[in-house]
């Protein structure tokens, strides 16, 4: 190892296991260096500017650190193998369906021009009895019947979501409806990206040893937050959950991943905080806002532009990461967000369109519950088998994207 206050060349770390040794090598050169510092597996900042980053060598595996003075433009989270299994799958929608006969019955628009733009002929959508905690404790049952186990088996939680019930959180009462009751239970807000950060998220802790069984959920609502007069966004968003069972094992089932963000370009993408004013009666008359949010705002041009530019990169580096090309891989499942960009992500991946899993006519965009869904699709209709290789990207709002290659039980 060679180190000075201003740099900091390699430390190469052989065992996934020595995690936990990273973590206190970097608290002890910030201390060394006499430089404040936040820490986080992906990376952490002094008041130098200077970045921290954690990062993993194609296969064999390798962790490498490094400290230098001109940080990238984008956070980012690469690695390799990770050894669980993927178990089961399952999924949930509303029962009342939009057609988009339907909704050229309210915008202006028709259901020719619908999918010829987006490759959505339906979606599923909540009635006002209906709540997220219905349709992903439903994905959750269905994943953990699918996978043989007992919610008693259970002990991490993650639902992906950007449209909770409850703004503090649903992941610990579903948790509770599907008797997960020893598990420890939490939210994960990465909008469409959602479901793909928490199943990289909850096989770290598998592979860390803190937990032995994962119920991975991705679950969201849009239609609640929906414009219903901008044919530009309403005619793309459907309600739907979808579940993952990850259990600790042996062997990779993750290959590799990456994970990327871009908070500069987050106004592309929103559903923006829009508080009311609120006074309240003192004597000094004190001004707060009441909490509301704005609609899905969505520029179409430019999140076509970042999707088609980054995902083909994205999954190409998890590619690389988890030591294989593009053509070794079975399938390719995309978010299910517009046809046009999951053709195109394939074409410039160099895949025959015959590889791509999609359920996006039926569903349309469920946003974090889009990944499971069509996993889930495509597991039941014997499309997907075991040992399939599976390249899958996740992408949306934040701006947030990323890619993890993994191999179905």
């Amino acid at each position: 190892m060679k180190w000075s206050p201003g740099h900091v060349k390699c430390v190469d770390v052989a065992n996934v296991d020595a995690i936990l040794k990273m973590a206190w090598f970097s608290c002890t050169l910030a201390l060394i260096s006499s430089m404040p510092c936040s820490h986080s597996l992906v990376s952490w900042r002094t008041h130098h500017n200077w970045r921290f980053a954690y990062q993993v060598r194609s296969p064999p595996s390798s962790r490498v650190f490094s400290l230098s003075g001109n940080p990238p433009p984008d956070v980012s989270c690469t690695s390799g193998h990770l050894n669980t299994r993927l178990l089961g799958v399952g999924s949930c929608v509303p029962d009342v369906e939009l057609t988009n006969s339907d909704l050229a019955e309210v915008v202006d628009t028709s259901d020719k021009w619908i999918m010829q733009r987006t490759g959505i002929s339906q979606r599923n959508v909540m009635s006002p009895t209906q709540s997220l905690r219905d349709i992903a404790s439903g994905a959750a049952v269905n994943a953990l019947q699918s996978a043989g186990i007992e919610p008693s088996e259970v002990d991490l939680v993650i639902l992906a979501t950007s449209s909770p019930d409850d703004l503090f959180g649903d992941a610990s009462a579903v948790a509770a409806r599907v008797g997960a009751s020893a598990a420890v239970a939490f939210d994960l807000t990465a909008a469409c990206s959602g479901f793909l950060f928490a199943v990289v998220t909850g096989a770290q802790y598998l592979q860390t040893g803190t937990y032995s069984t994962a119920l991975i959920i991705g679950a969201d609502a849009l239609s609640r937050w929906v414009d219903w007069s901008d044919r530009n966004t309403c005619v793309l968003f459907g309600d739907g959950a979808g579940a993952i069972v990850l259990q600790k094992g042996n062997e990779p089932g993750i290959l590799g991943f990456e994970l990327k963000s871009n908070g500069r370009d987050h106004e592309h993408l929103c559903l923006a905080y829009s508080g009311r004013d609120n006074v309240l009666d003192t004597s000094r008359k004190h001004r707060l806002t009441r909490g509301t949010y704005s609609p899905v705002s969505m520029n179409g041009r430019e999140v076509y532009k970042f999707a088609t530019r980054e995902v083909p990169v994205v999954i190409e580096h998890a590619l690389r990461n988890a030591g294989i090309t593009a053509q070794q891989i079975d399938w390719l499942l995309l978010h299910q967000a517009n046809i046009r960009i999951i053709e195109t992500v394939a074409d410039r991946l160099g895949l025959s369109h015959t590889k791509i899993i999609s359920n996006l006519s039926e569903h349309g965009n469920t946003s974090a519950g889009s990944i499971p869904l069509a996993l889930d699709t495509a597991v039941k209709s014997g499309q997907v088998q075991p040992g399939d290789i599976i390249a899958c990207a996740g992408f949306g709002a934040g701006l947030t994207w990323g890619a993890a290659i993994f191999r179905w039980d």
